[in-house]
């Protein structure tokens, strides 16, 4: 006998819809102290012995996250995400074939508050990235701190994050029977100081580092720009020189993560809160820069690579920006 269920009511479905969504803001920005001190806290109870085996496998298992770290599927394919890709919603667009044979290196553009779609399109299957490419494994950076974090570090790998370090890169790039992507963010926490909505203002001149990997390495580059990633938060005004911004820059240099002070709407009313605004997001993937593999390429090698790269990305943006309701004169802007 086949059972069926009926279809959810629109209402709880924006219900379900915004609480995913608000508990993966929540979750993020919470649950790197909830760990740590979950983990410190187990050692003064009866489960101390969690802890001590945890401690013990965390040594073990400390150089995962450089070695393409341990994505588990039935995480990667929950129901939840699929609620989150319809709040704002979030669709990925392919404009050329990948090569499964080959490896990538792509560039996500912009960072926005917290990349939420570098997230939802490589580290889930909410959006059909292996429908769209078969055959291609996508990773995505972060930066290594919060693989430090006892217990986070596992869920983040089960996603596909890896960190962001040149032995992870390489460890990803250098395999032989091709297939796996490489998503790096490139402009990194410093651009999210500068996302808030209509911006296109991308740190990008002079970060060359991503492009001497792929030319170590003989990887394609592939420039990717995500409409609308920038609509999701309202920020505080912060312009350079300001002692606001100057006190996020002195904070990110000793901690490593830049500290945007964001708003947007709440859970159940829409003046105020930390639930991003419901604006679709739109991640287009443009089309492979074939690279020539140099092991030691000159500064002016990469400079030319940098430069092509750039021109791709302005030309993907371009050709794009009508159909997501970017304004004529309107353009990207590299600092």
């Amino acid at each position: 006998m086949k059972i069926e269920f009926a279809p959810l009511s629109v209402p709880l479905q924006r219900r379900l819809q915004t609480a995913s969504v608000a508990q993966w803001v929540f979750s993020f920005l919470g649950l790197a102290q909830c760990c740590t001190v979950a983990f410190i806290a187990l050692f003064f109870t009866r489960f101390w012995l969690v802890s001590a085996l945890y401690a013990a496998w965390w040594f073990i298992d400390r150089e995962k996250p450089s070695k393409g770290g341990r994505r588990v599927h039935a995480i990667r394919n929950s129901v939840v995400w699929r609620y989150m890709r319809d709040y704002f919603p979030i669709t990925l667009v392919k404009t050329a074939e990948l090569d499964p044979r080959q490896n990538y290196l792509v560039g996500f553009h912009p960072h926005g508050i917290l990349a939420a779609g570098a997230f939802l399109n490589f580290c889930t299957e909410a959006s059909g990235f292996s429908t769209l490419f078969p055959g291609i494994t996508p990773h995505l950076m972060m930066l290594s701190l919060w693989f430090r974090v006892p217990f986070l570090r596992d869920c983040l790998m089960s996603a596909g994050l890896v960190s962001s370090d040149k032995e992870s890169a390489s460890y990803v790039l250098q395999k032989l029977e091709g297939g796996n992507m490489l998503a790096i963010i490139v402009g990194g926490a410093q651009e999210a100081l500068d996302a808030r909505p209509g911006s296109c203002t991308l740190l990008l001149k002079n970060r060359k580092g991503f492009v001497r990997l792929a030319i170590e390495h003989g990887t394609p580059l592939v420039p990717i720009f995500s409409f609308g990633e920038n609509d999701l938060f309202e920020q505080v005004r912060n312009p350079k020189g300001s002692w606001l911004r100057q006190l996020q820059h002195r904070l990110q240099q000793i901690m490593g993560i830049s500290l945007p002070i964001f708003y947007a709407r709440g859970i159940f009313q829409y003046s105020f809160g930390l639930v991003p605004y419901r604006r679709p997001i739109c991640t287009v993937v443009g089309k492979p820069i074939p690279v020539q593999r140099k092991h030691r390429p000159s500064e002016e090698e990469v400079d030319q690579v940098h430069q092509k790269y750039l021109d791709e990305l302005c030309k993907l943006f371009e050709e794009h920006k009508a159909k997501y309701n970017i304004p004529e004169d309107r353009h990207l802007e590299f600092i």
